[in-house]
This record gives C-alpha cells, sequence and structure tokens, in this order.
C-alpha cells in the first residue's frame, strides 16, 4: 500500500497551492562563484556610470528567454581579452530585454575602443530582489515605475544582472538586481 499523500491546509481547513509554501532553505549541491551582494550598497542605489566600461554583444532569446548564455558570456570574455582588458572580480553580466535577440554586456577594465565596447555613463537606479520564476517581469516593472517617479521619466533602459546560478538558485531564491539606466542624469 503506498504512503498516504500529505496535503497542507491554510487556517480556514482549504488546501494550501504549492507556489504559497516557502520553499525550504537548500544549500547548493557545489560550491560556486556567483557574486553576493550586500543589500545596503544596491537596492534602491543610485550609482554613476560615468566611468563603467562594457563589452557587449546580443544573444537569441525565446519569448525574452536567452538561449546560449554560457557560449554568450564565454565569447564576451574573449572579446575582453581581445582588447587587452581584464575582467574585475564580481563583474556584472547584464541582460537587457528583447522577445527574440537580448543585448549582454560583461563589466570590463582596460580595454581599447572598438566595436563591442559600451560606454553607457550616466547613472543607474539599481534594486535588489528574490526573483522566483514567473516574478521579473513584474519586479521589472516595480523598478522602472520607481525610478521614473524618482527621475521624473522612464529610464532609457533596463538591465538584469542574475546573481545565481542553477547550483545555487534555489537557495538563495533567485536573487537578481534590476537597473534602471539614464544616460543623461534628469
Amino acid at each position: 500500500m503506498s504512503e498516504p499523500r500529505r496535503i497542507p491546509l491554510d487556517e480556514k481547513g482549504m488546501p494550501v497551492r504549492r507556489q504559497d509554501v516557502p520553499p525550504e532553505p537548500v544549500e547548493p549541491d557545489e560550491p560556486c562563484d556567483c557574486p553576493h551582494l550586500d543589500r545596503a550598497d544596491w537596492d534602491r542605489i543610485e550609482s554613476d556610470w560615468s566611468d563603467i566600461t562594457f563589452v557587449k554583444t546580443t544573444t537569441a532569446a525565446v519569448m525574452g528567454v536567452p538561449v546560449g548564455y554560457e557560449s554568450t558570456r564565454d565569447a564576451l570574455k574573449e572579446m575582453a581579452e581581445d582588447r587587452g582588458g581584464t575582467i574585475p572580480d564580481d563583474a556584472m553580466l547584464l541582460n537587457g530585454s528583447g522577445r527574440f535577440r537580448r543585448p549582454v554586456m560583461l563589466e570590463v577594465e582596460g580595454v581599447s575602443e572598438g566595436k563591442g565596447v559600451e560606454r553607457p555613463g550616466g547613472v543607474v537606479y539599481s534594486r535588489l530582489f528574490e526573483a522566483p520564476w514567473g516574478q521579473l517581469s513584474k519586479l521589472a516593472d516595480e523598478t522602472a515605475d520607481e525610478a521614473a517617479k524618482k527621475y521624473g521619466r522612464k529610464p532609457d533602459a533596463l538591465w538584469v544582472w542574475y546573481l545565481t546560478c542553477r547550483r545555487c538558485s534555489r537557495a538563495r531564491n533567485f536573487e537578481t538586481l534590476i537597473l534602471a539606466h539614464y544616460r543623461h542624469v534628469p
């Protein structure tokens, strides 16, 4: 005979949906090198981007979900090395928006000018979230709205920095930094 299935009930005796139950804390199976950001340094903070440099490319996406992400990251690292640059510890790896092609930028230092080198300038307003599946779009809209209230207009671009990998995502509840970029300070 099989084990009886246990179904959690709320205070009214109704079944609780699986997505409404907070996940159990999970430790990553293997250690990883994903960045850990201090909320006080990144959440609801304005950062000056006048001196930051990225190498930039695009990746294919299917309905907004990046495809071939690992190879895109490797290509950006190679691009930085080809231009004589270095990649700082915990470098930002940012994803832009797009349903079929998404821009991807990797933070670098000391690269020579050329194709694929981006110096965005301006400022960014950042929000640090736990963004489990299905939440990112809502949180990106929330960040854009909050930035628009603060600066008086919509941001020029929204960038997402996924701070977790497949090994640590569940343990860190898909921690994500969303950046609202303004090329010119409003």
